[in-house]
């Protein structure tokens, strides 16, 4: 019975810090869509309205967004090799690339 305590223990500080992953996700999203609707930031389908057609021949494969920079990184693949571009989300300027 003491054997089970550790790992029932472990199962529930697994659940708390999961729940508490999930609010912090959840509050970012807010405060994008808040950022957007006021007009400081752009939002996703603009900034890629911009950042596609300079990327000819590459494969566009997604997205992340670091809500307390306000910096989007679109990922795209070309002969094998990903390509990182940061957009800064308030401006639309490319502010960085990694990759070929």
């Amino acid at each position: 019975m003491n054997m089970k305590f550790p790992l029932v223990l472990a199962a529930c500080a697994v659940l708390t810090s999961c729940s508490h992953a999930h609010a912090q996700r959840r509050g970012d999203q807010v405060e994008v869509l808040v950022q957007m609707r006021t007009g400081r930031l752009l939002p996703l389908p603009e900034i890629e309205r911009r950042v596609l057609p300079t990327m000819r021949g590459a494969q566009y494969i997604g997205v992340d967004f670091d809500s307390l920079s306000g910096i989007y990184t679109l990922k795209f693949l070309r002969n094998g090799d990903v390509i990182w571009v940061d957009v800064d989300g308030r401006s639309g300027q490319v502010i960085g690339r990694t990759g070929n």
